[in-house]
């Protein structure tokens, strides 16, 4: 009994010490913390899914949500939409933050039916032009960032349906004359936010070269615009050429290529030359890759990239194989795994000749499309490139707006015609609005804004061109391309050009009413719902009497 009373008493003894041996000055843990907020818009039966790191949580109804999991003190957040409701589209705001000493409840979940058919002014300004760029912190995405007013910027579209946009011919965060720009942006669709990615936020910036072949924190390519632009399957951004400043800052024409990977955050200069000192296309032998190959300084060339790493360009203003500037029709391929471009096709010289069209929808090696400038270009499927419109020479060599429709195919090397006219400065012709019809034809026109969606159609906007009257001006028509059917469909917009005003409606709120004033050099992207989005350009604002740079984000939903 002793014993047993013994071994309480220290067992007792031990509890008390170790409770006073306790820091005093140790803080109470408390319970986890909560993160949610409200919804609102969402439609009767649908659900959206909403994460933040790895927690995850389905709102079904109206109101207020939190997310199951709890947070602890100190716990940085940052909501998304994971996956959208079938019939609308959701937003969130007050998206990010560290939480303190208390629950969040703030997140909140705007959620609007989806139109078909129908335009959303979701971003910039309505009434202004030449607006200055809100570029915020670097690195940090915000509702309060806003791209600069611009034109003739580059963009591209990530696997996750992020949109980038580089450079173009516009305004800094200063709002200078318009000039050339070499910011990088990406934006979220979920969160509604730009982030600044990198660049410069003045304009006319000098190229930062590096080692070619190494990519860098410290690398950039140099301010311009009218440059040419892909995307390869790793999900790799590629840059080259335009009209802007090379390494010294000196303008003019370039062939420099570039790589950015989103992942790394850092350019790599990959070929050409770190000057814009008119430089010579090399061509090496037709159809024969080659180190020492070389497409000469461009701009405004047409781009593809196909499923096999092939990075592809056509035509262009730039320079020949002599030096000599002018308009280009000269087909080239870059193979991304060898670092290697081989001349496919084409004049070596800057072309004053006529287009060869031969029979329309007959494919043959003696067809050759017209040199041109700011032709619009997609990817089929079947690995196929098409080629739309642009600056150029027709069947008789003559100068002007194009509406010809053709197609390349890489394995027979051959180009087929495939609708549109043979002849320079053709009318629209437009049909019944929303109607696919054998004898729909976009007008004769450049600088449109052009995209391909994930199901392989391509989509054709505005640009300075003939509308269906047969009148040159700036036009804001969407259309749209099926290359399963070979027809094209209206959607959207005026079949007459002109000084025609924006419709913007309220922000946010999509409107079969809805319509971007007319405009050339805008930006168009395909987001991975195949949504598109539409950005700048110069052209109408909603008052339709200023003629200038634009940064309003569009959204239409097919």
């Amino acid at each position: 009994m002793h014993r047993l009373t013994a071994l309480l008493l220290n067992a007792l003894c031990l509890t008390l010490l170790l409770a006073a041996c306790r820091d005093p000055f140790e803080p109470n843990k408390p319970a986890p913390y909560t993160l949610g907020g409200t919804v609102s818009g969402l439609p009767a039966g649908a659900s959206v899914v909403l994460g933040t790191g790895s927690a995850t949580t389905t709102v079904s109804a109206n109101g207020a949500y939190t997310f199951a999991q709890g947070f602890t003190q100190g716990t940085a957040y940052a909501v998304i939409v994971l996956a959208q409701p079938a019939a609308a589209q959701c937003f969130v705001a007050n998206a990010t933050g560290t939480i303190a000493t208390a629950s969040v409840a703030n997140v909140t979940v705007t959620c609007t039916a989806i139109i078909l058919n129908a335009w959303t002014w979701t971003g910039g300004s309505s009434t202004a032009t030449a607006l200055a760029g809100s570029y915020g912190t670097r690195g940090v995405a915000s509702t309060l960032n806003q791209p600069g007013a611009r034109w003739h910027a580059q963009r591209w579209t990530d696997a996750g349906g992020r949109l980038w946009l580089f450079g173009g011919l516009g305004y800094d965060a200063n709002g200078n004359v318009a000039s050339y720009l070499n910011d990088l942006w990406v934006y979220e669709r979920s969160t509604a936010r730009w982030e600044w990615v990198s660049g410069a936020q003045s304009v006319d910036a000098a190229g930062s070269y590096g080692t070619l072949g190494t990519a860098a924190s410290a690398s950039t390519p140099g301010a311009r615009a009218y440059a040419l632009s892909w995307i390869d399957g790793t999900g790799t951004l590629w840059l080259m050429g335009g009209y802007g400043h090379d390494s010294s800052g000196t303008l003019g024409y370039l062939n420099d290529l570039w790589s950015y990977t989103p992942g790394t955050g850092n350019w790599a200069w990959m070929g050409g030359s770190s000057s814009a000192s008119a430089q010579p296309g090399v061509y090496g032998t037709l159809g024969s890759a080659a180190k020492t190959n070389q497409p000469g300084a461009r701009a405004d060339a047409a781009t593809w990239a196909d499923g096999s790493g092939r990075l592809w360009l056509f035509g262009g203003t730039g320079y020949d194989a002599a030096g000599v500037q002018g308009t280009l029709a000269d087909l080239w391929s870059y193979s991304t795994s060898t670092a290697s471009w081989t001349w496919v096709g084409g004049p070596q010289t800057s072309a004053t000749g006529a287009g060869v069209y031969g029979s329309l929808g007959s494919a043959a090696s003696t067809n050759q499309p017209g040199g041109r400038a700011s032709a619009r270009a997609w990817t089929d499927g079947s690995g196929r490139l098409w080629l739309f419109g642009g600056y150029g020479r027709d069947s008789v060599a003559a100068l002007g707006y194009l509406n010809d429709l053709w197609r390349y195919d890489p394995l027979a090397a051959t180009w087929t015609w495939m609708s549109g006219s043979a002849l320079a400065n053709a009318t629209g012709s437009y049909g019944t609005l929303g109607g696919a019809a054998a004898g729909n034809t976009p007008g004769a026109r450049d600088r449109a804004a052009a995209v391909q969606d994930p199901a392989g159609n391509f989509w054709l906007l505005g640009g300075s061109g003939y509308d269906g009257s047969g009148q040159l001006g700036y036009l804001n028509d969407l259309w749209e391309y099926t290359p399963a059917t070979g027809l094209w469909t209206w959607t959207s917009g005026s079949s007459l050009g002109g000084a025609l005003p924006g419709v913007y409606g309220t922000q946010g709120q999509a409107s079969t009413s809805n319509t971007p004033g007319a405009r050339n050099g805008a930006v168009l992207w395909s987001d991975t719902s195949g949504y598109l989005w539409l950005l700048g350009g110069n052209g109408y604002n909603s008052s339709g009497a200023l003629n200038g740079y634009l940064n309003d984000l569009w959204e239409f939903t097919p």
